[in-house]
């Protein structure tokens, strides 16, 4: 038995392997609703009436898919390109970092929130540009590099929230001083949540198809990583490709915790993140790394999330529910991506 590559996938191949995916993750979804002692069919009703069942829960889902976009984007951009960025959690913080600096009155008014979402993906940039300059000079995994610098990551902001950055107004909580109102997202519906960070996502996406799919900036990252080498012998500058798109991928995620900072939380805490980063990479691949199709992925995973909160109350399942769904859906859809592409021959 061995793979052989197909030339030209058809159009049933490229979605039908996708869509039995999805069809086994419900099953595997209803089969541990089963386990715990619940009705399936009740239990993914109640976790698609938590996501989109009121329009709270359905600005909710929209909510806390907005920094899902952000680093799923950041992840398709990298993983295209094969860079393997494993460090979204420490770029959405430093950008997070930044925000908090310039948002409590360190930057005037008319430019605060501009020239804070600029700045706070250069510090992003700047996170992901060290494991890069590695990757290309020395030749030093990239994989472990990212994953490390989330926990130094993590370790600063300790430092800084205990030090330099603590609210002295915060009754001894490790939380920094809050923003100002001028440097807050405004809420797109009055009295929720849901505030422009969203609508700034969705720009992303499409600022991020266009760079993929109509500069030369995208069609060279598409050449590394399809083949560096026969990129390199093209006259693609493989190693400058793999900085600016560290540059572009590191940025993104960094917009990540500007929006959770500007727009929902007002502050930096530890709990900034339950893993936003590291969901990106589920989001990215659910997506097949086309950044257009992240953005319902996003929205397919936050609902996952916020559908199981309200799902546990409702049916007493546990919520790890989401998280094995989640994991199973980015199994079974690595698989479908890898079928989609290839056909088991035999000798």
């Amino acid at each position: 038995m061995r793979l052989e590559p197909i030339a030209a996938p058809t159009l049933a191949r490229r979605l039908g392997f996708p869509a039995a995916a999805l069809a086994l993750t419900i099953l595997v979804a209803s089969l541990l609703a089963l386990t715990a002692g619940a009705n399936p069919f009740a239990t993914l009703g109640l976790i698609l009436e938590g996501a989109a069942g009121s329009r709270f829960a359905a600005l909710e889902t929209l909510n806390r898919a907005t920094p899902l976009i952000f680093t799923g984007l950041a992840i398709s951009v990298a993983f295209r390109a094969k860079l393997w960025n494993i460090g979204a959690e420490a770029q959405l913080y430093a950008g997070a970092i930044v925000t908090v600096l310039l948002g409590t009155g360190l930057v005037p008014w008319p430019l605060v929130l501009p020239v804070t979402a600029l700045v706070a993906m250069l510090a992003g940039a700047l996170v992901l540009l060290g494991p890069v300059l590695l990757k290309t000079r020395l030749g030093v995994d990239e994989v472990v590099t990212t994953l490390l610098l989330n926990f130094v990551m993590l370790l600063f902001v300790s430092y800084l929230l205990e030090g330099p950055m603590k609210d002295p107004m915060g009754m001894g909580w490790p939380k920094s001083s809050p923003l100002l109102p001028e440097a807050r997202l405004p809420r797109i519906v009055e009295g929720l949540r849901l505030h422009w960070g969203f609508l700034l996502a969705l720009l992303a996406a499409v600022a991020v198809w266009v760079i993929q799919t109509r500069t030369t900036l995208g069609f060279e990252i598409r050449a590394v990583g399809q083949n560096p080498r026969a990129a390199r012998f093209a006259g693609v500058p493989v190693n400058a490709v793999l900085v600016k798109t560290a540059l572009l991928s590191g940025g993104l995620a960094a917009l990540a915790g500007f929006s959770e900072v500007a727009g929902l939380k007002g502050h930096l805490s530890l709990d900034l993140s339950p893993g936003f980063g590291y969901t990106g990479i589920i989001v990215a691949m659910l997506a097949m790394l086309n950044p257009l199709a992240v953005i319902p992925s996003a929205l397919f995973v936050a609902g996952v999330f916020v559908g199981s909160d309200s799902m546990s109350r409702a049916a007493g399942v546990p919520t790890y529910i989401a998280d094995i769904l989640l994991a199973t859906a980015l199994l079974f859809m690595v698989l479908a991506i890898l079928l989609s592409r290839v056909r088991v021959v035999r000798g």
